[in-house]
């Protein structure tokens, strides 16, 4: 008798495992010495793990009780995040558009920090997400750079929790870390 298949969160965890998982030292962003890395974008960027992502992501932002208009984050761990959301949110009656935030703005034409701001209203409520989170520093600056556009945020997501302080840190700025998994998991 075969058992119950996977659910998409458990293969979800396991592509994570597979592909974005690796045991070895590494000086992570923050500057911090770690004894393992986590490249969300090697399971986002994968068509499955887009899949996957873009399908579990959307159900935390239907499940928030708000009418999240657009999501995004900042490039490049947000690119594959909110392109996979947006995909899923199709043909669902409420579209989710996608739209990055980058690291500098563009040094020529409309010089911007938020690409897609053609789908963006003033005021729009929007989903703020990461591929990773460590100190949370990231996503603050994305929180920020969102405000300053005019933006709403109302969610806070990431792919994965490392559980090294940025769930407290964005708490003490008054934001409230949605996870789909933590390292505990991941690490399991």
């Amino acid at each position: 008798m075969h058992g119950a298949a996977p659910s998409e969160r458990d293969r979800l965890l396991a592509l994570l495992r597979r592909l974005s998982y690796e045991n070895r030292p590494v000086t992570l962003t923050s500057g911090r010495q770690s004894d393992y890395y986590v490249d969300g974008k090697q399971t986002t960027l994968h068509s499955e793990g887009a899949f996957l992502t873009g399908r579990l992501l959307l159900e935390r932002i239907r499940r928030c009780g708000e009418a999240i208009s657009a999501v995004g984050g900042p490039t490049m761990g947000a690119d594959p995040i909110a392109t996979a959301v947006s995909v899923a949110s199709w043909g669902t009656g409420e579209p989710v558009h996608a739209f990055y935030i980058r690291k500098e703005p563009k040094g020529h034409g409309k010089n911007l920090w938020i690409e897609g701001d053609k789908n963006l209203v003033f005021g729009a409520p929007v989903a703020i997400v990461e591929d990773v989170v460590t100190t949370g520093g990231s996503l603050l600056k994305a929180i920020d750079r969102a405000t300053e556009h005019g933006l709403q945020v109302r969610l806070v997501l990431t792919l994965l929790d490392r559980n090294e302080g940025g769930r407290e840190r964005l708490a003490e700025h008054g934001w409230r870390l949605d996870a789909l998994y933590s390292i505990d998991e991941l690490r399991g």
